[in-house]
């Protein structure tokens, strides 16, 4: 008859509930940030006929960077996602 240890067991334990306890932290402080950012108004981008306007949210406008003006034979920006 063979016995079977329960050290060997034991040894695997520890590290998963290291790695639960790691994934509850984290998932607390995802929460907690989300909750302490506490913005209500969420915006909107607006397109017009030839620019984009964000109307709302917590981001203030004039603290930006702006744009340079368009001449008319410019492409796309590639980050634009209509």
């Amino acid at each position: 008859m063979s016995r079977v240890s329960t050290a060997g067991r034991s040894v695997g334990v520890l590290p998963l509930i290291a790695g639960v306890a790691s994934a509850i932290a984290l998932t607390g402080a995802a929460f907690y940030t989300v909750e302490a950012a506490s913005c209500g108004d969420p915006g909107q981008y607006i397109r017009h006929d030839d620019h984009l306007e964000l109307v709302g949210g917590c981001v203030d406008g004039s603290s930006l960077p702006h744009s340079p003006e368009k001449t008319g034979n410019e492409a796309v920006p590639q980050n634009y996602r209509p």
